[in-house]
């Protein structure tokens, strides 16, 4: 396969006996197959069908995440994994690697994985909340990120283990989706924990908002008996 830019000037007829006339003489007796043309068209489809669709998954855990939790987490969540793709995109942009539907698809299985990372914390730390009376919130973050370290670092790297052996032994095919899973999965271990979980406490979390208070009862005593 022999990709090449096709300018104003040339069609892709001519480009494919150029290049069939430059094979023969190092390799005769190639032949063509066939010739595709990307147009511009395909690639701003590709760019509004993935903005919709990246839109359409942070809406879905938004919403997940509010109704599990509190608002306060699930705007934390989807800056932290937003940061992520943010990231992934960056690194694309700048080395100018080609950003095709596996790409995408490993963009948004990027930000799936990330928010699966902080719904775990983020559960500790409601746990964490109910059952331990007179910590602050930053010991109590502190906990939650303490004793989920080690199930993060398992998982983590069992991932990156299986991404990079698809990234060398996967072929073209799943090279860019595999680097793009691969510099995901590295930040995506930090945003967790470094990015979502201070949000969460700039955003003002407490323990009142999770653990509910008594109802006193009129007319009856602190054991509880009826008077």
């Amino acid at each position: 396969m022999v990709r090449l830019p096709l300018t104003a000037d040339q069609n892709t007829a001519s480009i494919g006996q150029a290049v069939i006339e430059a094979l023969a003489v190092e390799a005769p007796g190639a032949t063509l197959r066939r010739v595709e043309f990307v147009g511009p068209q395909v690639g701003r489809e590709l760019a509004e069908n993935g903005a919709l669709a990246l839109l359409v998954v942070i809406i879905g855990i938004v919403l997940y995440l509010s109704f599990r939790f509190e608002w306060r987490f699930s705007i934390s969540a989807i800056i932290a994994n937003l940061h992520d793709v943010i990231i992934i995109l960056g690194f694309f942009a700048f080395f100018q690697w080609e950003f095709s539907l596996s790409v995408l698809a490993a963009v948004l299985a990027v930000l799936g994985y990330s928010v699966n990372e902080s719904v775990v914390v983020f559960d500790r730390v409601r746990e964490t909340f109910k059952k331990a009376r007179g910590l602050s919130t930053p010991q109590v973050l502190d906990h939650a990120i303490t004793s989920t370290i080690s199930r993060t670092v398992i998982t983590h790297g069992s991932t990156q283990v299986m991404v990079l052996a698809m990234l060398i032994f996967g072929g073209e095919t799943l090279y860019y989706f595999s680097l793009a899973l691969t510099i995901g999965i590295c930040f995506g271990i930090y945003s967790s924990v470094l990015v979502a979980s201070p949000l969460v406490m700039w955003l003002g979390v407490s323990r009142e908002q999770f653990v509910k208070p008594k109802r006193k009862i009129e007319g009856a005593n602190e054991d509880g008996a009826v008077v």
